[in-house]
């Protein structure tokens, strides 16, 4: 089966640190957008390209945190937006094009994780709606910066979590099966990852690649809705409370989580490529029973689900490229 899911030379691997990723990297004049980029994974990742040169715009639901979390970090700028409500993300995409400013990356780090039922105004299920639909309304509502850029990159953050699920078309919104926290996850991990699929086949003649990508397993504030006990029986912890580091098997430090999106996002080894799934700072295999949990499963990269998924998001938002 022919499979853009390759891996290629990469001096990097699953221990590389963030710090490793961008050492010489210069991003002077070019604009990023991170989601989620005043916590966790996403606050490091700010950190890094806003080190690196790029003016860094952080779009936050909870402005005073975000600047609280920013505060003396040079070249980094926060603007309201909440990915739950579409009108917030189109105020968010009409005061930033019209600034004018081509977008060279855009990171869609924010999501939710594990949550209790909830609905957004229009009855969509809350993981797929923030970690999916919302970073859909972002993307297409920024179309015309990243468009200009004549180079850019568009990061879905996703997880080894899509591995739990597949999309359900048939009741994508758990309207008639029972609802299951995990199951939600898994789908909208899947859904991250076949956003990338689609926004790279429509991008790549625009000069705009996408790339999805599992940053490890770390303990950050995504892990709010879960309880000690559901925390303790992932094995991620040792015997004094401590998260455990290893990072082959995907326990990674917070440096080592962020590597991997700031590879895709600069790395001159990824000129070429897109669509793909990305893991230890290279492209990932296909997951199998050999790798373990490793890889990407089919069903997040095929091509006809992409296609489908990109389909019925348009006609759920209203948007397009």
């Amino acid at each position: 089966m022919t499979t853009l899911q390759q891996p290629i030379a990469s001096p990097f691997d699953a221990a590389s640190t963030a710090a490793e990723v961008m050492a010489g990297v210069d991003l002077s004049g070019q604009f990023a957008i991170v989601t989620g980029g005043y916590s966790g994974l996403g606050l490091l990742t700010s950190k890094y390209l806003a080190g690196a040169g790029a003016q860094v715009i952080v779009p936050a639901r909870d402005i005073e945190r975000a600047q609280a979390a920013l505060a003396g970090v040079k070249n980094v700028m926060v603007k309201p937006m909440d990915l739950a409500r579409p009108d917030s993300i189109e105020a968010f995409c009409a005061d930033v094009v019209g600034q004018g400013h081509p977008i060279s990356l855009l990171i869609n780090c924010a999501g939710v994780m594990a949550s209790p039922l909830m609905r957004d105004a229009a009855g969509h299920e809350s993981q797929f709606a923030t970690n999916h639909l919302g970073h859909f309304r972002l993307t297409c509502g920024l179309w015309p910066a990243l468009r200009a850029s004549g180079n850019a990159r568009v990061l879905a953050v996703s997880s080894r979590g899509h591995q739990i699920a597949g999309i359900d078309f048939d009741d994508i919104d758990f309207n008639r099966r029972a609802y299951d926290k995990w199951i939600a996850y898994g789908q909208s991990k899947t859904a991250n990852a076949l956003f990338a699929v689609a926004l790279d086949r429509r991008g790549r003649d625009q000069g705009v690649r996408a790339f999805s990508l599992h940053p490890g397993q770390i303990l950050t504030d995504l892990g709010r809705h879960l309880s000690s006990e559901e925390i303790a029986a992932f094995d991620v912890l040792d015997e004094n409370g401590q998260q455990k580091i290893a990072p082959e098997k995907g326990l990674k430090t917070l440096e080592q989580g962020a590597s991997t999106g700031l590879w895709c996002a600069t790395s001159p080894a990824l000129n070429g490529h897109g669509g793909v799934y990305c893991e230890d700072c290279n492209i990932a295999s296909l997951n199998s029973a050999e790798i373990g949990r490793k890889g990407v499963a089919q069903w997040a990269v095929d091509p006809e689900d992409a296609e489908r998924l990109w389909l019925l998001s348009e006609q759920w938002t209203g948007m397009s490229i």
